[in-house]
């Protein structure tokens, strides 16, 4: 059985939270949607500038994008 990846960030659920997709969220940041679809599946992670400017296109703080490791 294979392990589950580990999650590191929420772009993903909060995506579908606002009913929008990866693709506008890669359209409204002029980003590579291939870079954003590796984001929204933890395949790779975003850089510390472009977190804050998904939170921005969001509308959220940027800690809604980051899984806690607490608990």
């Amino acid at each position: 059985m294979a392990k589950a990846k580990p999650q590191y960030n929420r772009i993903k659920a909060v995506l579908a939270e606002q009913n929008t997709t990866s693709l506008w969220l890669a359209d409204h940041l002029g980003m590579n949607r291939s870079t954003v679809s590796k984001w929204c599946t933890n395949e790779m992670q975003p850089t510390v500038k472009s977190l804050f400017k998904i939170a921005k296109a969001l509308d959220v703080d940027v800690r809604e994008l980051l899984v806690s490791n607490k608990g």
